[in-house]
């Protein structure tokens, strides 16, 4: 490797990156600027105003200049506060995806990375994904706090246990990017790591379809029908529990007359801590699936959910479009 082959900054693999790097470096560039004057001014004044042999007694009274200490004052002001907001319009640009990103959901674990497609593909410390579509990625962990890090796509995010974290970008590039664990996680923690590939849209749905095990939505039904949720959640005249047909995405009024939209974190909440909001109109007799249910099947639980269209049941709700793809014939059971 020679000094050519050292480049200053990961090359810029997402719409993202490039305005990173243009607020990185006027960042840089103007605590560079006052650093530099400081340090001029500095060794100026020293020369300057030093003592010289034979002076006794204290020096002359320097007059101070008001109009010096006012631009001294706010033109940094103006410079940092330039550099707020165009932080913040970076940051909130980054962490709110456009409404037509598509979400792939992820788990960290000590010490993997697991990624699951709502289309039925699962990974494990890989992440395929189309170029020139916006990505969310939809986060949590089963044990430690880790943290999600893309260099070259500037993006950065915690995965916190029983909590959701949300990041998005979008692939300008195709190729395969690095992706590491930047939070110490346990004694493994230098090998949880893996790889985004970025793939033609046409390459990435071949490779979609290739062996998925069916959608998230049907492996969602499967954890709802494993846990007997449809008990209670049957959406019949005796349901002991809110309907769930069409209830992703749209607003629920609680007992205590708040009101809540029911998201992904609504869902996980009422999951593993069904008593902190109960639905108008019920009582809370819903048990804690706490360590009972995985990350994973809760998250197979919000695309079932997500599936669900207005006035449809659990009930009602026999099966799901087969998977594209015939899955390949095993020889050693003829």
């Amino acid at each position: 490797m020679t000094i050519a082959d050292i480049a200053l900054f990961p090359p810029r693999a997402s719409t993202t990156a490039s305005q990173v790097d243009m607020l990185f470096l006027f960042l840089l560039t103007v605590c560079g600027a006052v650093t530099l004057l400081v340090a001029v001014l500095l060794v100026y004044f020293a020369i300057r105003y030093r003592r010289r042999s034979g002076e006794v007694g204290n020096p002359p009274k320097t007059d101070a200049s008001d109009a010096l200490e006012w631009f001294w004052t706010l033109t940094p002001l103006l410079f940092f506060a330039g550099m707020f907001i165009w932080g913040a319009k970076v940051y909130f640009g980054a962490y709110r995806p456009p409404d037509d990103a598509a979400t792939i959901y992820v788990v960290g674990k000590q010490w993997m990375w697991k990624f699951q497609h709502p289309e039925g593909q699962r990974e494990i410390d890989s992440l395929h994904v189309p170029l020139g579509r916006p990505i969310r990625l939809l986060m949590t962990s089963e044990d430690v706090i880790h943290s999600l890090f893309i260099p070259d796509f500037r993006i950065h995010m915690d995965l916190l246990p029983g909590r959701y974290t949300s990041v998005w970008f979008k692939p300008t590039r195709v190729g395969m990017y690095r992706l590491f664990c930047s939070q110490y996680c346990g004694t493994n923690h230098a090998g949880m790591t893996g790889v985004v590939v970025v793939m033609e849209p046409a390459d990435y749905q071949k490779w979609l379809h290739e062996s998925a095990e069916g959608s998230m939505a049907l492996q969602g039904r499967k954890v709802f029908l494993k846990y007997r949720c449809i008990s209670c959640h049957s959406g019949d005249a005796g349901g002991r529990a809110p309907t769930l047909g069409g209830l992703f995405g749209n607003i629920v009024v609680l007992n205590d007359g708040r009101t809540v939209k029911a998201d992904e974190y609504y869902i996980r909440e009422s999951i593993v801590y069904p008593s902190a909001k109960i639905v108008a109109g019920y009582e809370n007799i819903m048990p804690t699936y706490q360590g009972q249910v995985s990350e994973e099947e809760i998250f197979q639980l919000i695309a079932y959910l997500q599936s669900l269209k207005p006035g449809e049941t659990p009930s009602r709700v026999e099966s799901f479009p087969p998977p594209t793809t015939t899955p390949p014939i095993n020889t050693k059971d003829r």
